[in-house]
């Protein structure tokens, strides 16, 4: 903001001067406030207040009556010289609001003078109140600052003051997190009308190392955020070669919220088309009340938990919600009607343990009966199963078991049961069993397993051939899934991302429905911060296909 000097109370009274047959007093008690004794001109302006007998006189003498006793350290007598002819139509009443505003402030009433403020109307008057508000709300507490940023955010004095607090502070709570990145989002707002050039700019932040680690050749080729970020990076590095531009840059959160905190003042994130990451709770919390001020798409690559998004504009998981896989489960089960009894296992995870505590509730709701809903784990899942009657030589209790998991322990006793035992109730697991190397479900004597789709890949086709040896020849592996979710987020941004819609992401998912993906089976984004498309697919002949 711009900032001015308080030229206090001189300014004024040069401004203010009447015609030359003012009385002598009034014009005595003039030359005593311009040379500071405060104390004498305040009764000698007193005597000229009254309005039915000096006129408009009365207003400049109760106004020069407010300087003399700011000047005197008495802002009680300035609010009451003021506080009626402040609200009155007068040549001068945006500049006894200003006085009244400082009177307000020197009397710690700090509410009344921003409130005074905002009254003002003239733009040399309101950049001097700005000024006034930075220069006494500086050094004022954090809470006081944010919990009436609402009422006051127009004032730019206000914002850069809180702003000014909350940079001082080694710690910031939620709340004031979220106040920081409204004022970071309110300086990006005179660039808005800006036309959007037709570069991609996507900006990586990830947790690659650790607050205490150096490098970031620290990470494991092997970790999941490293398979990520490959998958990100050959995504870029595709679209490119194909003529598309796509500008990547990448950040170390290093699982450091302060840290994070410093990368988001940097320059190049505030012109970014979109923000992938990061990962954990605290560092989204941030990013995602930063993005939604700065109105920037931010997008979780991995969670299925995204509650805390669901109000918000532009955060994004690029996966489905706990609900929307419920929803694409009790799809499932309605299509093929197996019968109304399920019994639910789920890990001790996050994402599982709330789905499947969701999912019971939301089956009870439409007439199924869940006869079981437990925490299983690579101990208990064989027993959990055998309780069912899921063993040899025995009629299962239930019509279909719905396993929520990602975790091999628990997958691969399950398998071997199954491998052991001939049964043919449905088992309804994570995609992500899919790729586990000891599973070969062609080999069961009942094609019993179904895979819930969770950004589901394309295994089989040929685009995805021609990717997996592609990406050895560069890595001297083959692509991960989180590899694979790498470089399809890069193609769905590219592909909702459209010059003549000023890059903006949601008004792109918007317009459509169903996507394909490029390596995956697709998306449905359209009116939702989450992909919504979830299928339930089965093996035939080796393919996978949704259930119809």
């Amino acid at each position: 903001m711009r900032r001015y000097l308080l030229v206090f109370p001189v300014f004024f009274i040069l401004s203010f001067a009447l015609a030359q047959n003012a009385p002598e007093g009034y014009q005595r008690a003039k030359s005593l406030l311009s040379s500071k004794n405060y104390w004498e001109a305040m009764p000698l302006f007193k005597e000229f207040l009254d309005e039915e007998k000096y006129g408009s006189l009365s207003n400049y003498a109760a106004f020069h009556l407010a300087e003399a006793a700011l000047g005197a350290k008495q802002p009680a007598q300035a609010i009451d010289a003021l506080k009626t002819i402040a609200l009155k139509n007068w040549p001068k009443s945006d500049e006894a609001k200003y006085i009244l505003g400082l009177a307000y402030f020197q009397n710690q009433q700090n509410l009344e003078a921003l409130r005074v403020f905002k009254m003002i109307k003239k733009e040399s008057v309101i950049l001097m109140a700005e000024n006034a508000s930075f220069e006494n709300l500086k050094k004022t507490s954090a809470s006081f600052m944010v919990a009436n940023l609402q009422e006051f955010k127009d004032n730019a004095g206000y914002w850069v003051a809180l702003k000014t607090v909350l940079e001082a502070q080694t710690i910031l709570s939620a709340t004031e997190r979220a106040a920081y990145y409204e004022l970071q989002g309110k300086k990006q707002e005179t660039t808005a009308s800006v036309v959007k050039d037709p570069v991609l700019d996507i900006v990586v932040i990830l947790p690659f190392t650790n607050s205490n680690s150096a490098s970031i050749t620290n990470v494991s080729p092997s970790d999941f955020v490293f398979e990520l970020y490959q998958g990100i990076e050959f995504g870029v590095e595709q679209l490119r070669a194909t003529g598309q531009k796509v500008n990547l840059l990448t950040f170390d959160s290093k699982r450091d919220v302060n840290h994070l905190q410093t990368l988001l003042k940097d320059p190049a994130i505030a012109l970014a088309d979109a923000i992938i990451g990061p990962i954990y709770p605290e560092e989204t919390d941030l990013v995602s009340a930063f993005a939604e001020t700065s109105k920037i798409p931010f997008i979780h690559p991995l969670s299925n938990l995204g509650a805390r998004f669901e109000q918000l504009k532009y955060s994004y998981l690029f996966r489905p919600s706990v609900p929307s896989l419920s929803a694409g489960i009790i799809k499932g089960l309605k299509r093929q009607a197996w019968g109304k009894k399920v019994a639910i296992g789920y890990s001790s995870s996050s994402r599982d343990e709330e789905l499947g505590l969701f999912l019971k509730d939301e089956l009870t709701k439409l007439g199924f009966t869940v006869t079981k809903s437990q925490k299983i784990d690579s101990k208990n899942v064989g027993p959990f199963l055998q309780g069912l009657g899921v063993r040899r030589g025995n009629t299962p209790t239930v019509d279909q078991v719905i396993l929520l998991t990602d975790d091999p322990g628990i997958a691969q006793p399950t398998f071997a049961l199954m491998e052991s035992i001939s049964t043919s109730v449905p088992m309804l697991v994570m995609d992500s069993w899919l790729g586990f190397n000891f599973a070969n479900f062609e080999m069961l004597e009942f094609p019993n397993f179904y895979f819930i789709g969770n950004n589901a890949t394309r295994f089989d086709s040929e685009e995805m051939n021609v990717f997996r040896d592609e990406y050895f020849e560069k890595y001297l592996v083959y692509p991960s899934l989180n590899s694979i979710l790498g470089i399809d987020l890069v193609y769905w941004l590219q592909s909702n991302s459209s010059p003549s819609l000023g890059m903006d992401l949601r008004r792109s998912l918007d317009q459509k429905a169903f996507q394909p993906g490029k390596y995956t089976w697709g998306y449905n984004f359209r009116e939702s911060n989450n992909n919504t498309y979830v299928p339930v697919f089965r093996l035939e002949s080796g393919e996978l296909k949704p259930i119809e």
